[in-house]
């Protein structure tokens, strides 16, 4: 009987392995701190349907016309003042926290998984990320993207990238998203913990400010549950640390344009604290997974400044989880279910 052989040349069963590739996502970073590249970052994030849903033609006259005209200078002089030697904080973080989650896998026995890192916008992209599994001959790929509370705007949009890619390729991998993780147990944990460590150091604060990136009013109204997975993290941290639900608030940042966001707004809060005899504010911001521009400098400066201003007095601002120890743990519990040991 005649041997059975390949239609083609094609080594299709060499591009096979039992390896699993993550890919592991943030927002991005313009590639420095100068206006050029901060025209070509804020390009890419703001034609991004899932961030302004105005009418193509109607928004691409106002950016092209107005906002990239403007806007670069005034973005470019904020990234400048919390840029490091080793470039911008979100893109090193994420690194560091890749390497420590590589550790962290190849400690507990998933040799077969590889881990890339992505940017949503940026370097380095979701195609890069995406091709670089590919050349290792990985057909099984999960995507972690860095956002604890599922938004349209962070996560779906992130979706929509990754579906972008692969729709041009011919082999088409198996895929999991995991599409957030706002109430898992040991994230929650490492929240409070960080929190916790905080009241160890300076005691408890008069209030405790939970700020999350805030998006319009309309994507609630019109079904996107980011809202509702802020306020259910906050009020997991709360019960596990049994903090006086009087002493903390949620609140919302980083709005722009004309229309109305999620309230209520934390700098409007803070003034409004400080106004009303509030002293001391600590505030951190679960929405984040890795300091960043809305935290470094618009928490930990600008806010800072609106609070003392209007007569507060002292203002903590706690950082995000970054690469501690307690929040690679949660991220190794969030992909855990896809993996396998080896």
């Amino acid at each position: 009987m005649p041997k059975l052989s390949a239609i083609t040349d094609n080594p299709h069963e060499n591009r096979f392995n039992e390896k699993i590739g993550v890919l592991v996502t943030n927002l991005g970073s313009p590639d420095a701190p100068n206006a050029p590249a901060l025209r070509n970052y804020l390009r890419e994030f703001l034609s991004d349907p899932r961030i302004v849903e105005l009418p193509r033609v109607l928004w691409w006259l106002i950016l092209h016309g107005v906002i990239l005209r403007i806007r670069p200078s005034r973005s470019a002089k904020a990234y400048a003042s919390i840029w490091t030697e080793h470039g911008s904080p979100l893109v090193q973080i994420t690194q560091d926290q890749c390497s420590k989650l590589r550790a962290l896998l190849k400690e507990q026995n998933y040799d077969n998984v590889e881990v890339v890192m992505a940017m949503r916008y940026g370097n380095p992209s979701i195609k890069s990320g995406l091709e670089a599994l590919r050349e290792k001959g990985i057909t099984n790929i999960v995507v972690l993207p860095l956002y604890p509370q599922y938004s349209s705007a962070t996560t779906g949009s992130t979706f929509d990238a990754i579906a972008n890619v692969l729709k041009t390729w011919r082999w088409v991998p198996s895929l999991s998203f995991i599409n957030g993780y706002h109430k898992q147990a040991s994230y929650i944990s490492a929240l409070a913990n960080s929190v916790q460590e905080h009241i160890d150091q300076h005691g408890l604060p008069e209030k405790l400010l939970f700020s999350y990136h805030g998006t319009p009013k309309r994507f609630l109204d019109n079904g996107d549950p980011y809202h509702c997975f802020c306020q259910q993290t906050t009020r997991l941290v709360c019960e596990q640390l049994k903090l006086d639900k009087d002493r903390v608030m949620t609140t919302f940042q980083s709005r722009f344009g004309r229309e109305e966001w999620l309230q209520p707004y934390t700098d409007v809060t803070l003034k409004e604290l400080a106004s009303q005899g509030v002293k001391e504010v600590a505030i951190l911001s679960p929405a984040f997974s890795a300091d960043c521009l809305e935290t470094l400098e618009e928490l930990e400066e600008e806010n800072r400044e609106y609070f003392i201003e209007a007569g507060g007095e002292t203002y903590y601002y706690i950082p995000a989880l970054n690469d501690r120890d307690d929040h690679l743990a949660a991220l190794l519990d969030v992909l855990k279910p896809y993996l396998k040991q080896v």
